[in-house]
């Protein structure tokens, strides 16, 4: 008997027809079953055909195989009953809610660090803290426009929020194409189930940029800023703006004129209003932050602080999404909202504090152990899957340097039935949905789940080799 929570059964086995499958996937299941392998195969390799014509793909940092690498994309999707959704769904905007007001008040009044609920060291020694963000309105008080929070669901079924991203977070192309796929290979499958649509996602999206356009601004022009064509998500910054209607932009492309930020185009400049930027904070205007970024637009701080342009996500929001900064969420929606969190964290041990350090090192061999400033499944310790050697060298790590580390327990991620090379057996998957924060907060039902290929792992970033699926919310 498996210990983690199977998504399709109620025993951990994958698919067998003697497993007893639980309500939500019982149309599914009963579909597949009559599915001939071959049939199956075909479509699957039609799949990866269009996916590479098409060109999702997604580059891999000093990758000695090649930069561009296909995410692979499982046709088996991940089933969530609309009342699971619902409770989700609640949990997420408050989150995202609390996480707002947060990045506002550390700006300006401070309120949390004076009531002594996050120590001030926290912020100020904080990597992604931005000074220059201090006293700075943004509009609508919105700093993270665009959030994914990475959902897990634990051994009984609970779910849990692993981590926030409110910086430039991505993937929802992949979310956003996974259920073009489905719909192409299957159409019968959503004729015979109520699948909730997402395919009105990049319209949500531009109606939430526009929302938060400079005051005075009532038919704003929006673009999406990308490093350019060698960034690792280059592909999903092209497909939003393609899908929004709006241009692609470079830094090259934009310059600052009296205060304000103007496209070159064929009929000469043209103001912009809002710019969805897809790069960090580091290189977005060479004058304010690094003066080597040929990424930016030299003086877009100055227009920025003046009001005259929005940046989604705001500069300095990082300081929320930082796993050092993680642990205190709960304490944020109850200090700013007087409610109780709806989802809860993972446990967390913060190794700067002394006590749990000496937890960390004595338990090594069973925690998660995670940069506060990492991200892609890089520089973390998964204790139950690394070798006595991995372990001594991240001890020598959390020994020289406590204060980058937090720890976990490794949680039993739930599975889901996954093909895999030797048919099908289960796989651990979590959960990114996308919430948009404007004049009001808003999301589409579903998310991208991500999947774990290699037996046993519990790393499911495509960097580290993991997969997508399609993600149904069932309508009631």
């Amino acid at each position: 008997m498996a210990t983690y929570f199977n998504e399709m059964t109620t025993d951990g086995l994958a698919h067998d027809a003697s497993a007893d499958v639980r309500e939500h996937y019982r149309e599914f299941c009963g579909w597949l079953q009559r599915q001939p392998a071959d049939v199956i195969e075909r479509k699957r390799a039609e799949a990866d055909l269009t996916f590479r014509r098409v060109g999702i793909t997604f580059a891999v940092y000093g990758d000695d195989a090649g930069t561009e690498r296909l995410i692979p994309f499982d046709t088996i999707p991940r089933i969530i009953p609309a009342a699971e959704w619902t409770q989700l769904q609640t949990g997420l905007v408050q989150r995202v809610k609390a996480l707002n007001m947060f990045i506002h008040d550390i700006y300006h009044d401070q309120n949390i660090i004076k009531a002594g609920i996050i120590p001030a060291e926290q912020i100020y020694r904080n990597a992604q803290y931005r000074p220059e963000m201090q006293g700075i309105n943004v509009a609508s008080d919105i700093y993270a426009h665009i959030a994914g929070v990475d959902i897990v669901r634990a051994g009984q079924g609970e779910f849990y929020v692993l981590e926030d991203n409110l910086r430039v977070p991505s993937g929802v192309s992949y979310m956003l194409e996974d259920r073009k796929m489905m719909m192409r290979l299957f159409p019968e499958l959503f004729a015979r189930n109520r699948v909730a649509p997402v395919d009105h996602y990049p319209d949500l999206l531009l109606d939430n940029l526009r929302s938060v356009a400079p005051l005075g601004i009532n038919d704003p022009t929006v673009v999406v800023m990308t490093p350019g064509m060698y960034n690792s998500a280059y592909f999903e910054h092209a497909f939003l703006a393609q899908q929004m209607g709006v241009e692609l932009v470079e830094g090259k492309d934009l310059f600052v004129s009296d205060n304000t930020v103007f496209m070159r185009t064929t009929r000469g400049p043209k103001r912009v209003d809002v710019i969805y930027r897809r790069l960090d904070d580091d290189f977005l205007d060479p004058l304010a932050f690094r003066a080597d970024s040929s990424l930016g637009v030299p003086g877009l701080l100055s227009v920025y602080r003046a009001g005259r342009v929005t940046l989604a996500n705001a500069i300095g929001t990082g300081v929320a999404d930082d796993k050092s900064i993680y642990p205190y969420v709960p304490d944020m929606i109850k200090f700013y909202l007087s409610e109780q969190p709806v989802l809860n964290n993972v446990p967390t041990y913060q190794c700067r504090k002394q006590e749990d350090l000496a937890y960390t090192l004595a338990k090594l061999p069973e925690l998660v152990v995670k940069e506060v400033h990492g991200a892609g499944g890089y520089g973390m310790l998964v204790g139950p899957a690394s070798t006595k050697a991995q372990i001594e060298d991240f001890r020598q790590r959390l020994l020289a340097r406590p204060d980058g580390y937090i720890a976990q327990p490794t949680l039993a991620l739930s599975a889901c039935p996954t093909y895999v090379e030797n048919g099908i057996a289960p796989r651990h998957i979590d959960l990114r949905p996308f919430v948009l924060s404007g004049k009001t907060i808003s999301m589409v039902p579903g998310g991208l789940t991500r999947v774990a290929l290699q037996e046993g792992s519990l790393v499911v970033n495509s960097s580290q080799g993991g997969g997508t699926k399609d993600t149904w919310i069932l309508e009631r």
